[in-house]
Order: structure tokens, then sequence, then C-alpha cells
């Protein structure tokens, strides 16, 4: 996609630039039309200009300042969350504006402190106001706090926020995000793929313009510029009233058309297709395929904050139109009425096709008199999936809903045995039988995100089959789906294979790259990650992968290497940082990885695994107090973590808590049977009490996982040892005198000496 570089303004005014020329002359050749700055809009269309930037779409992104920010930060702009027990507070300070974050620890001293700046602020305030920090490496990440306006305005968590694990800080904006929620960003050309790394330009714009519905608008201005004929300036831009309706209604389903927000998939952008390629005017389904639950699935009257087309298209009113109605039926896209006046013109556009039937209703008791037609069959609700926002249904019923349509609803998350498992059928167009590609993108969306996986690769297979398309997305999808389906080396043929059609197709090289390491495939995955690497060296997960097969590969100096740069390109990862902890606890620096493990816990305090490798370093480090905290942070967080039961018990011993240490170690192997640590301390607490029965199962468990454990040879022998089995105890007690730990070593040369001197 190439857009050209902002125009600046004439030195004459647009209007007397057109006026001043009346000779008419042949157009000349001129480049495809680009975006230009929407200011220039305004010369001529001042009208437009000045109620447009009233409605809510041109108010939809903008830096914050004094004049536009309408927050109250300071009356209610802390609060507690008690899902995550984090505290919020909204901060203005010297005129910028700031969310910060923390939890309370020992002696409720603040704990696991973050804090970012707002940059940009999404949404016009109508529903909700979302907030953006732009990071050191021009990404744009969405901050856990927005506010709404119910009640007079509040804040509270961000869609999707309200639960014990988040995103926090760290929910990246996306390209496919931003397009609905602001006009195009200047991007290098084919940079805005929907695989591609959303790092955006320094100046962004500020609101949904005019280019928006219109088009790019530089040959229009050209045109004015240039003094040419007046229908050749017409011409030289957009009017969506001279469209078909269907097209007229495209436009605004561009982004007023979603599904659903949960997974599915919604929607799927044709493969090739930049995201900030659409065009108005263009068939939407050149750009973006739409689909939905499965009809009678029991999702039927979903109603969610994007919902206003696909409730619209239910209507019978729309049904029954023939195309003739349509958003801007109702709307005027230049201008956004409020209060009575927007009752009123909603109202007329009701009374056109309604007026006959509503006067005979009115006459016969049957219908009431009040004239606003909105409040009973378009009432107002709160949305499924952002729960403090209430808007309009664009259902038009016969009857309002009895239900109270208004009241509170808890956030829903649908993730593990929650999640919609079932057909994915295509909603715009409703049909892709006659679309050349269109049981291969069907086929797709059943895998993409895992809702029809095991009726779904078998489809997706025979549309390769049929069809060996050259793009690589469809066999990465493939890939992706055998890998969610447990086949690993299937997954890693079809990477390879949708490598053969792009070698440079940088998701398919990374999956493959991870997917070779997990199959122990180790020298094979270091060559393709580095190869990733080369590609893209700023990709901060590629790095990471890079770091952990360094050190699964035994390579930690350059492990350590790798994952400092990866930090050093997204220090907002905090898988990077324990990865980092851990191979320093490992490479005997255990004060760098407390840090490292620290910054992890600082940046996602649900982060239950960097929990418990900071209380393993802690643990050995002797700050037995803390180490207990942050085991219990862990299990709290992940009751499953038998590392963290582990550890905790390994501490409880060592101070000689028995039998609470016990306890946590039963749950260590309950959960890992094969967990030879825990199987083994805990067959030392056992053999403490003389109970050989229970504490030679334990070693001789752990010795069926790590025959050549050295501790659990040693506790073994010792335990043959008490209960005369000499024979038993000198096997084990041998093996055990030959292990790497010389205190191992020692103790079992010193119980041999004891059984030869019987």
């Amino acid at each position: 996609m190439k857009i050209s570089s902002h125009i600046q303004c004439a030195a004459l005014s647009l209007p007397l630039l057109l006026a001043a020329s009346c000779t008419r002359h042949e157009p000349e050749p001129r480049a495809a039309s680009t975006y230009v700055d929407p200011k220039l809009c305004a010369d001529c269309h001042p009208s437009y200009w000045k109620t447009f930037r009233e409605t809510g779409m041109a108010r939809s992104f903008f830096r914050p300042t004094s004049a536009n920010m309408i927050e109250d930060f300071t009356r209610g702009a802390s609060f507690y969350h008690k899902p995550s027990d984090r505290y919020y507070q909204m901060i203005r300070r010297d005129g910028r504006y700031f969310v910060r974050r923390y939890q309370k620890g020992p002696g409720a001293a603040e704990i696991n402190v973050m804090e970012a700046e707002i940059d940009y602020v999404m949404g016009s305030g109508n529903h909700a106001r979302s907030y953006l920090h732009r990071t050191a490496e021009n990404r744009l990440v969405q901050l856990p706090v927005t506010w709404y306006p119910e009640n007079g305005g509040v804040f509270a968590m961000s869609p999707g926020y309200d639960r014990p694990d988040h995103f926090d800080f760290r929910r990246k904006v996306e390209y496919n995000c931003f397009f609905c929620h602001n006009s195009y960003p200047q991007l290098p050309p084919g940079s805005d793929h929907s695989s591609a790394d959303a790092i955006y330009p320094a100046r962004l714009p500020e609101g949904i313009d005019c280019q928006r519905c219109h088009g790019p608008g530089s040959a229009h201005v050209d045109a004015v510029t240039h003094g040419r004929p007046a229908a050749e300036v017409r011409s030289a831009i957009l009017n969506p009233a001279h469209l078909t309706t269907e097209r007229q209604l495209e436009v605004c389903m561009q982004c007023h058309l979603e599904t659903t927000s949960f997974d599915l998939p919604a929607a799927i952008e044709r493969y090739g297709r930049g995201t900030f390629s659409f065009r108005p005017g263009e068939p939407l389904a050149d750009y973006i395929l739409q689909f939905d639950h499965a009809p009678g699935s029991g999702r039927e009257d979903k109603f969610e904050i994007v919902s206003s087309a696909y409730r619209l298209r239910q209507s019978m009113c729309f049904q029954k139109s023939a195309g003739a109605l349509i958003c801007t039926t109702c709307h005027n896209p230049h201008q956004a009425p409020r209060g009575e006046e927007a009752v009123a013109q909603y109202t007329a556009a009701c009374r056109k096709c309604h007026e006959q039937k509503l006067q005979f209703l009115i006459a016969s008791s049957a219908h009431t008199k009040d004239a606003n037609c909105i409040t009973c069959h378009m009432p107002k609700r709160r949305t499924d999936d952002v729960v403090h926002s209430i808007i309009t249904d664009h259902r038009i019923v016969r009857r309002k809903p009895t239900r109270d349509l208004l009241a509170p609803l808890a956030e829903r998350h649908e993730i593990g045995s929650t999640a919609y498992r079932g057909e994915v059928a295509p909603y715009y167009p409703p049909s892709l039988s006659s679309d050349p590609q269109g049981d291969l993108y069907l086929a797709v969306a059943q895998v993409a995100q895992k809702s029809n996986l095991a009726p779904g690769i078998p489809r997706l297979e025979a549309a390769l089959h049929a069809h060996t398309p050259s793009r690589p997305e469809f066999y990465y999808a493939l890939a992706q789906g055998y890998l969610a389906a447990g086949r690993r080396k299937d997954a890693i043929a079809m990477y390879q294979t949708a490598l053969q059609h792009d070698a440079k197709f940088l998701p398919a090289l990374r999956r493959l790259s991870a997917a070779l390491v997990e199959a122990g495939e180790i020298t094979s995955g270091i060559a393709s990650l580095e190869q990733a690497r080369a590609l893209d060296p700023h990709d901060a997960a590629t790095l990471h992968e890079l770091g952990l097969a360094y050190h699964e590969s035994g390579r930690n100096p350059e492990a350590l290497s790798v994952l400092r740069e990866a930090i050093s390109r997204d220090p907002d990862l905090p898988e990077i940082y324990n990865s980092l902890g851990n191979i320093l606890l490992e490479s005997g620096q255990p004060d760098q990885a407390a840090d490292a493990l620290r910054e992890a816990v600082r940046r996602q305090p649900d982060f239950a695994v960097a929990h418990t490798g900071l209380g393993n370093v802690l643990a050995a480090g002797g700050d037995l107090a803390e180490a207990e905290r942050q085991y219990q942070t862990a299990i709290r967080l992940e009751p499953a973590n038998s590392p963290a039961h582990y550890g905790y018990g390994a501490a409880l011993a060592s101070q000689r808590q028995f039998n609470e240490a016990e306890r946590q170690l039963e749950e260590a192997v309950r959960l890992t049977p094969d967990f030879a640590e825990a199987q083994t301390i805990l067959g030392d607490l056992y053999a403490r009490r003389n109970d050989w029965v229970r504490a030679t199962q334990r070693y001789r468990q752990a010795l069926r996982t790590q025959p050549q454990f050295g501790r659990a040879h040693l506790g073994l022998g010792t335990a043959l040892l008490a209960t005369r089995n000499l024979d038993g105890a000198r096997t084990h007690l041998t093996q055990a005198a030959q292990d790497s730990n010389p205190a191992i070593r020692q103790e079992a040369v010193e119980m041999l000496q004891q059984i030869r001197s019987r």
C-alpha cells in the first residue's frame, strides 16, 4: 500500500482556486489517489467539517489535553481491583496523564509498582474511553483502566480485564484494532500485513476523517488546486451516496460489523491484503470475510459493543426493505444530533415507512401516543462484552423485551470449557460457494481459533489438496491446527511447506523453530531461529525462543546475551525476565537472577512461574521467610503449580516444619508423580520418623523417573540398611558413591564402610 506524504496547504484557498479556473482541458494522467491532511477538507466544506468534528467518529482518537479530557482525575480516580489484587490510580501531573498500579506487601508497603503515561485516548467518550501508551519501541499498548460514562462517569477495568489474570500494561494494539478506531497511519509499503508487528510512526492521525468514507483525497485536492472542471473535481473523490445501497452499507460495515468479540474467529482478512488497504466503494468481501456462530448454537441474541450493523441486519425492517434500509437512513454521518433533536430525527425515519399503520394503531388504542419510537423498538442495552457500556440495540423489535436490559452484568470470559466449540459459519457474504477460495477460507475459520478443530483439520487438508494455493498463510493455518491437536510432527512438516511457498514468512519460521526445539531437534531449531532473527532482528519473541534454545543446548553465555538483547527490544515481556532469571541462577549469579525475576513479577504480578523462580532464588540465599511468601503467592495464583509446592515444602523442611512440609510435597507428587526431587525429600521425611516402608516406596518412585539420581540412591540405600537388606543397600550406596555431588559421595562411602565393618 502506498500512502503519500501529507499535502501542505496551498497559498490560495481551495475555493478561490476552483473558481479561478474556467478553461476546460483534458486531464493529465495521474498516480492513484492517496491520503492527504484532512484539514484540507475544511477549506471547501466548512459546514460539513464543523459538524463532523462533533461526531463520535471524529473524536475517536486524540492526544489528551486539559481541553479534551472530560474525565475527573480526582473523584473516584483510584480503586482496588479485587480479582487481581491490584490498586490503580489515575494521575494528572504537570498537565500530563498517567495510570499507576501497585500491590500491597508486608506492612502495607507498595510493591510491584508500574506507571505509564497516557499518550493517546481511544474512544469519543459516548460509550467508553480507553487509554494507550506509546512505548520506546513505538508500539501502542492499551492500559488496564477505562473510563465509562455510566453513573456520571466511572473508572473501571478495561474490557477483558475484570479477571485475576489479565494483560495489565502489556496488551498490544495491533493494526486490526487501530483500523476501526482511527484514520490510517502512514506506514512503509507492505508493512501492514496481518502478521506484522505493529510499529507506529511518530505522527498519528487523530480521529476518523472524511477520507474513511470518501476514499483517498489527493486526486480531489489536485484537481481543485490545478483548476480542473467541476465535474472532474467531483469525480476525483468518492461520494458514497452514488454507490449501490450494498456498497453504501459496506462503507459503514467496515467498522460497525462485528459478529462477536469472543474467539471464533469473527473475521479473516484476505491474505495478501494490508490491514489499511480497504477503500470505500470496493466490495467488502474483497478485503475481509466475516464469520459467525452456527445457527441454533444459542448465540442468536448476543449483543456486543460493535454489533450495530449485525443487529440491524437481524431486523425484519431491514430484511423486508429490499436494501432500502441502510445506516444512513437514520444517521447523517456528517452530523450527530443529541437529545430531543436525535429522538425527532430517528422517529421521523421510522414514520417514513410506518406512519399509516402507526396512526391506525393509535386510533384503536393498540399503541401509545408517545412519539418516541426508539425507546420501545430500539431500546438501550448493556453490552455483553463491554459490561460498563450501554448502547442502542439496532435490532428493531416489535415489542420491547420485558427483562431489565440495563441490569449490571459480570464480565464473561470464554476460555477452556466455556469457549465456543462448533461450526463456524460464513456471515458476510452469507455464502462462499461462488468464491474461488471460499472453501479454503471457511476451512481456515474452523481451525484458526480451535472452534471446530477436529472436523476442520480434514476440511482444510482437502481444500489445500484441491486448490494448492500459493500463499503460505493457508498452510500455516493447517500447521497451527495440527499443533493445537497435538500433532507436532505433522505441524513441523506443514510449517516447512508454508516456508516452501515463502521462505521469509516469519510466523511459520518462528513456530517451526519452537516446534523443533520442543521435539528435541535443538540444532535444527536453533538454525531456524537464527534465520528468523536475521530476517527480523528486532523481534523480541524470536530472541527469547533463541535464548531458550541456546540454554537447552548448554550454551548459557549465548543464551544470556540473546535474552538481554530481547529485553532491549521489548522490555515489557515478563517471560523474558523469567527465563533470564532462571538461567542466571543456574549459572551461579543469584543476585542478578533475583533482580530479573523481581522484574518479571513487577511487570506481571500474576506470573506464578516467576514467583516460584524468585522463591527458589531467595530460598537458596537463605531468605526463607520471603521465599515462603513467593511460594504461597504462586500457589494461590496457580494451585496446580507442583514446583511451587515442592519449593515451599523444601523450605519448610529446612526449618523443621515437617508436617506442613510433608503436606506440600505430597501435593507436588500428586500433581506430578514423576517429580523425582519431591519424591526423594518425602522419602527423607518418612525416613526421619523411621517409616522405612513408605520411605522406600518414595525413593523407588524417584529412581523410576531418574535412574541415576544420586540422592534417591543414597536415601534408598540408607532405608535398606536400616531394614537389614545389606545387599540392596550396598547396590544403591555404591551407585550413590559415584554421584557428581561430593557431599552425596562422601556420605555413601561412609555408609559402605559401615556395611563392610559388620
